[in-house]
């Protein structure tokens, strides 16, 4: 089922998410409704708050063909589409600053620095404790994601000169939200 993604103002964007005790049939659902839901929106990422519910879940699914040579070959091992459950960035390296958007956030994009390489240790569908290390936009996409899942958003990693440029924007966001 396709949920619906909601934006800047809302306020569950801002909680912080809630450990997975168990891997239960309603959180397996819950990871194929989001799956789908991403898909249909054309993004790469998707965290449990942005289809308004707390659990600490999020799904990501990058294109092959969408990273860096480089990047692909370092990143081959990561299966797509990545489900993280109870994710936790335990190492990062290097640093990156490349454009990046949100779902949240439509038609906003700003350059952001993030670490190069990130380790990330989480639960995977049968509850087993995995970790991957990804390099480039799998990377990023990791970090934006867990950042969700933290209660922190694009605009919170924006400097103060993009975050007047899109400060209209983000006002238009913010009175539709309040007003939904």
């Amino acid at each position: 089922m396709i949920l619906p993604v909601v934006t800047y103002g809302n306020e569950v964007l801002r909680q912080k998410a809630v450990p997975v005790a168990e891997i239960t049939a309603s959180v397996r659902q819950l990871v194929s409704d989001m799956l789908e839901s991403m898909y249909a929106a054309k993004g790469v990422g998707l965290a449990a708050e942005q289809v308004g519910r707390t659990e600490a879940v999020c799904v990501i699914d990058v294109p092959r063909e969408a990273e860096k040579e480089a990047c692909r070959a370092f990143n081959a091992a990561v299966a797509m589409p990545l489900i993280l459950i109870n994710p936790e960035i335990v190492a990062s390296e290097g640093k990156q600053r490349n454009e990046e958007g949100c779902l949240s956030f439509p038609e906003i994009g700003a350059p952001i620095t993030r670490a190069d390489t990130v380790t990330v240790s989480y639960l995977d569908l049968e509850g087993r404790r995995q970790t991957a290390t990804a390099r480039g936009l799998l990377s990023r996409a990791i970090q934006h994601e867990t950042d969700h899942l933290n209660g922190v958003l694009l605009v919170d990693r924006m400097s103060p000169m993009q975050k007047m440029s899109v400060s209209g924007q983000l006002k238009r966001l913010q009175r539709a939200a309040a007003s939904a």
